[in-house]
């Protein structure tokens, strides 16, 4: 494998976010809060990735970077609006068009190059 081969692990975990989050949303039908994740949700279910688990992605900011892209949303845990710096009391979830650049990114993946 050359060096051009190798997948680029900041698309790589920002597809996998995606996956789980659109996993998520699959799972709980009808379940509104349950089709979301907290950040710590997403570090965890993540963690044997290979980037992340290599230490070259940090999830936040690969998170933080599909929300300001549109991608997924962030949602209040409460009535109350998300304050800025608390994590943990929101949730995230994934747009119509961050589903969209899934599909897109997995068949893409899946061509004969």
């Amino acid at each position: 494998m050359t060096a051009g081969d190798r997948p680029d692990p900041i698309r790589a975990t920002l597809v996998a976010i995606l996956q789980q989050l659109n996993r998520v949303e699959s799972i709980h039908e009808g379940q509104a809060r349950e089709q979301s994740l907290e950040l710590e949700e997403v570090e965890r279910l993540l963690h044997r990735f290979w980037a992340v688990e290599n230490e070259r992605v940090k999830v936040p900011l690969a998170l933080g970077l599909l929300v300001r892209n549109g991608l997924v949303e962030v949602q209040a845990s409460g009535s109350r609006p998300p304050k800025r710096r608390e994590p943990g009391h929101v949730r995230y979830h994934i747009t119509a068009e961050g589903k969209r650049f899934l599909v897109e990114a997995l068949a893409k993946a899946d061509r004969i190059q």
